[in-house]
């Protein structure tokens, strides 16, 4: 008799947890901004791939993390400005950017990606930010890929975030568009120290394109899929 109760009392506070941890989750996506509200924010982005990017970074970050989020819009051209950054906690906009694309992904729009060395191109998919460094290209940030398949070669491509005089919109009247990288999202120099500074507390990075096998085996944009991002060594 009490090896039954003792069962009972056991598996009604599993059940309690499981509630408890359900509407923890819940608590912590109510308190993210909707795609909408960033969308006010930055009338030039897609709704649609800014609701993609809020799925993703809830499920990786499971309600923790640092609010910040950044999306990349591959599908958009490189003339434009294709990168934005929101405090998702305050509820703001931090950067609205020009931003590169690998140059075997495409010229002005891109329309090819590979998570393969020695590619030169681009990957899609969710990103988690790691180390800043100073290397060839000055203020370097890491950029590790969640998602296999994809992009987690990222980190062996060494696919990071830097400046770059090619990624400044100075030179799109000469060239019909921006210079483009060898895989990396490389920005302009005269603001990319800062964005790299920003950025490199341990936020998420989304990079999309409508890539279909991607968009259909993506981890973090399907819940029955999502798992927690890894954590990065050294973070």
């Amino acid at each position: 008799m009490f090896t039954s109760v003792r069962r009972a009392v056991r598996l009604a506070m599993a059940i309690a947890g499981l509630f408890i941890l359900g509407a923890w989750h819940s608590a912590q996506a109510q308190s993210l901004p909707s795609a909408a509200e960033l969308q006010r924010l930055a009338p030039a982005a897609s709704l649609a791939t800014l609701a993609l990017a809020l799925t993703a970074y809830h499920c990786a970050s499971q309600g923790g993390g640092d609010k910040l989020l950044t999306v990349i819009d591959y599908s958009r051209a490189s003339r434009d400005k294709r990168l934005w950054v929101f405090d998702l906690r305050a509820r703001q906009l931090l950067f609205e950017e020009w931003v590169t694309h690998g140059k075997n992904s495409g010229a002005d729009l891109p329309n090819a990606f590979s998570n393969a060395p020695n590619s030169y191109q681009s990957s899609v998919g969710l990103y988690q930010t790691g180390q800043a460094y100073n290397g060839k290209h000055g203020r370097s940030l890491r950029l590790q890929g969640l998602e296999p398949g994809f992009n987690d070669n990222s980190m062996a491509r060494a696919i990071v975030m830097h400046a770059a005089a090619y990624a400044d919109p100075s030179v799109v009247p000469s060239l019909g568009r921006l210079g483009r990288s060898q895989g990396c999202p490389a920005v302009r120099p005269a603001i990319a120290e800062q964005l790299i500074h920003t950025l490199q507390r341990g936020s998420y990075v989304f990079a999309y394109y409508p890539q279909q096998a991607w968009l259909k085996h993506s981890r973090y944009l399907d819940a029955q899929r999502c798992v927690a991002s890894p954590s990065i060594a050294g973070k």
